[in-house]
């Protein structure tokens, strides 16, 4: 199996659906020529032409709007917004246009509109590269929010992205396109949405993380190996739905939870599944559930010292295991 790192995962099957399906199209500002400013586009224009592969103006709005109406005609089109911060002008067009259209068409119209998004934290971007914007659009129903972490995940949840036929908001953190690197099949498997994933299987917390802080997790709980703290982390991959079921047969077998996001703390994807478990689970924890997170300022600061204070990482995902493993 060829190792691919999670950049690579995207443009590869990406280069590999474009083959298959005459139908899909990709834009959105420097996907062409450039490749993206990530590169994840490289090399797809000299395979497919400017027809397939179109460089847009400047305005997010247009970009999702192109890919909405395109969808509704038949086509799958993939709308790449250059950062997810820079998303928000776009946000009629998600939620009250492609989020709604089955439901307010009583299921006679689909909007297969598939959007890829980097995100997150990490890289020196400030305020306006480094948002999380899961949260905002999670809330939304009839949108599918996904969040693949690894090489593995990435293909085969594109591949499945490019089936669905109702609106995909596909994350990708951006520090982790070239930090992380896994096998891959060269089978055309896909990876259903909202399947969770156990990473590391344990028995003493759960952690529930996603994102770049899963493989910050997955470190924190190979350094407590030493401690005699057996951790499980489940990867959610879909943040929208929710595989509920994963999640509470977890807690339900260690009874401890813990959910890491770099989002903000306040009404985070955390809330959600620390609602859930209190609610469904409850009678299993023997500890209440705790959150790690990003504190509530309004974006990720400039200054490395102070995006560092942000940004979550192992050693205080460890030290907050430590904490409710001994309580």
């Amino acid at each position: 199996m060829p190792e691919l790192t999670n950049i690579e995962a995207v443009t590869r099957t990406l280069q590999q659906e474009m083959a298959r399906n005459p139908n899909i199209f990709i834009t959105g500002e420097d996907v062409g020529r450039r490749g993206g400013v990530f590169r994840a586009t490289k090399g797809l224009i000299e395979e497919f032409g400017d027809k397939r592969v179109v460089d847009s103006p400047l305005s997010e709005l247009s970009i999702v709007a192109v890919g909405l109406g395109a969808a509704l005609y038949g086509l799958r089109p993939v709308v790449e917004i250059q950062f997810a911060d820079f998303i928000a002008p776009a946000f009629n067009q998600l939620v009250q246009e492609a989020a709604r259209f089955r439901y307010r068409t009583n299921g006679d119209w689909t909007c297969p509109l598939l959007i890829r998004t980097p995100y997150g934290g990490g890289i020196g971007g400030g305020l306006y590269h480094s948002q999380s914007i899961e949260a905002t659009y999670a809330h939304v129903p009839g949108l599918y929010v996904v969040a693949p972490s690894t090489p593995y995940d990435i293909v085969g949840m594109l591949r499945y992205a490019l089936r669905v036929n109702d609106p995909v908001l596909f994350l990708e953190h951006k520090k982790t396109y070239r930090l992380i690197k896994g096998e891959v099949p060269d089978d055309d498997y896909m990876i259903p949405f909202v399947k969770a994933d156990v990473k590391r299987v344990g028995s003493d917390v759960t952690v529930v993380a996603y994102g770049l802080m899963l493989h910050e997790t997955l470190t924190a709980a190979q350094e407590l190996l030493h401690e005699d703290i057996n951790v499980e982390v489940i990867d959610p991959r879909t943040l929208h739905p929710l595989d509920q079921d994963t999640i509470l047969s977890s807690v339900k077998k260690t009874g401890k939870a813990l959910i890491v996001h770099e989002d903000n703390l306040t009404l985070g994807l955390g809330a959600e599944i620390a609602a859930l478990i209190a609610s469904e689970a409850f009678e299993f924890l023997d500890a209440p559930v705790m959150r790690v997170a990003g504190p509530d300022v309004p974006a990720m600061p400039y200054a490395r010292t102070m995006q560092d204070y942000f940004m979550p990482n192992a050693e205080k995902i460890a030290a907050a295991i430590r904490k409710l493993n001994a309580y």
